[in-house]
């Protein structure tokens, strides 16, 4: 049921530069697919300084714990805290040559999203201590409808 395009609204993360100046921020998204049994095709969009790039990875199951991790491609942990299904909160753990990054995204499958639904993720980025650099992000979805279905 998770499965789908998503809008990603907002972004919350403790690796520097990843977003571009404010000028260029634009809405993100996430297309998830069930793969094969066990494993998600998960491809994001996001606006970077260098413009609009997508990436595409393929996760699979943790048997002990509940997320979806390609240790490979650097994704130690994928995992939706919390959804209604028409929108989420999800957590993602990168992390590679010794260095290491969380980010919490609020995916939506409008480009908006109700006051409720933007505090649960406010609240999440601060227990998970990423609220100082916790970013909106504007309505603009020129990137994010480059990986439309």
């Amino acid at each position: 049921q998770f499965s789908g395009f998503w809008y990603i609204l907002a972004i919350a993360t403790d690796a520097k530069g990843f977003l571009p100046g404010r000028d260029k921020r634009k809405l993100g998204a996430s297309l998830v697919e069930v793969h094969k049994a066990g494993q998600l095709k998960v491809v994001i969009a996001f606006s970077r300084s260098q413009g609009c790039q997508s990436h595409t990875v393929i996760l699979r199951k943790d048997n002990k714990k509940a997320v979806f991790r390609n240790t490979l491609r650097g994704i130690k942990a994928f995992r939706v805290l919390s959804t209604d299904y028409s929108y989420g909160v999800v957590y993602v753990r990168l992390g590679r040559a010794g260095r290491e990054y969380k980010s919490l995204l609020l995916f939506s499958r409008q480009t908006m999203s109700s006051f409720l639904k933007i505090k649960e993720f406010v609240d999440a980025a601060e227990v998970l201590e990423l609220l100082e650099n916790a970013t909106f992000l504007p309505k603009d979805a020129s990137c994010a409808n480059t990986i439309l279905p």
